[in-house]
């Protein structure tokens, strides 16, 4: 495990955003920065921390993390379907094929949890037993596992203030947001890269709690873009403490951004106003649980770097577009 100071020495360089004007005018996501050359999409993982739509902090390592473990997962589930991976020309670089983007977040859930305002757990606590169209019997407890895993889509910000709008599968279909069959594709796509990802999980010692997954077209054919099971799409509990903190109604130990949430759920904070500052302790303790969970996934030991490390960003990407 990286050790605290060597994160703390590590947080005044964090890669907060990059200059991209050298291959063509940039976008910024909430955690990446991208632009597009030669129909390829650049994507650059920074080391911004997002919740609850909000731009918090910087966690060094980061976006080393979560472009690796994509880079990883891409090439676990390439024959579940195809992704839009060219390549990796550094850690916290991945190049793609430009994809028309499905206009729905495919989110899948194993168990009742959450802590946000759109959360099935938060809708159930409040008594709905409809939610997303899917229903649900009385007397569940929060982390609990469900029978089977449900699918409970959302549309990217089309809600109220830009914030993803909760969806029904047959709303998606009546209104035309995505095509039945492509739809239905999508579906079993998700589930069997949702399955195949629990099970990986659970030889490594962790459960597969919920995660979304991003799809486009790439030549009419369905792909799967962005990122997969990293701690900022999925959240991720160790497996053999989970029954017994689930009999005490203790919180499961985790390595996501759910910690993160619930801190400042704690502090009154779950999305409106000025968050509060992250704390050094709270930095420190994201980035060991990201770096944590990478090694545990993929069987590594992750390599810490020396920041900063744009301009080494900036030197792969010429040396790749000389190439081609």
């Amino acid at each position: 495990m990286v050790q605290s100071k060597t994160i703390l020495k590590a947080l005044p360089h964090v890669l907060k955003e990059i200059d991209l004007s050298f291959i063509g005018p940039k976008k910024q996501g909430k955690v990446r920065d991208y632009c597009a050359k030669d129909y390829q999409r650049i994507q650059v993982t920074t080391d911004r921390q997002s919740a609850f739509d909000v731009n918090l902090g910087f966690i060094p390592f980061k976006g080393t993390v979560l472009n690796q473990l994509s880079a990883f997962w891409f090439n676990k589930t390439k024959k579940i379907v195809d992704n839009y991976m060219v390549a990796i020309p550094h850690p916290n670089v991945i190049i793609g094929a430009e994809c028309q983007s499905i206009p729905v977040e495919m989110i899948v859930r194993g168990y009742l949890s959450g802590s946000t305002k759109t959360s099935v757990w938060t809708a159930y606590e409040k008594g709905e037993r409809l939610i997303y169209g899917l229903k649900f019997p009385e007397g569940m407890k929060k982390n609990q596992k469900l029978s089977t895993p449900i699918l409970t889509p959302t549309t990217h910000g089309s809600g109220p203030g830009g914030h993803d709008e909760k969806l029904t599968r047959d709303e998606i279909i009546k209104r035309g947001i995505v095509p039945k069959k492509l739809y239905e594709e999508m579906e079993k796509a998700t589930l069997e890269l949702f399955e195949f990802g629990s099970k990986w999980c659970k030889k490594q010692g962790l459960i597969l709690v919920d995660t979304k997954y991003e799809f486009g077209l790439y030549n009419g054919k369905l792909t799967l873009i962005d990122e997969i099971h990293t701690p900022d799409s999925s959240r991720f509990w160790i497996a053999k403490t989970y029954k017994e903190r689930l009999k005490k109604g203790l919180e499961p130990e985790n390595f996501d951004k759910e910690f993160l949430r619930l801190w400042y759920v704690k502090r009154g904070y779950s999305g409106d106003g000025i968050p509060p500052k992250m704390s050094k302790d709270l930095i420190v303790d994201l980035a060991q649980r990201y770096i944590g969970v990478y090694e545990k996934i993929t069987g590594q030991k992750f390599q810490a770097y020396e920041y900063p490390i744009e301009e080494k960003i900036k030197k792969s990407l010429e040396k790749y577009f000389a190439k081609k």
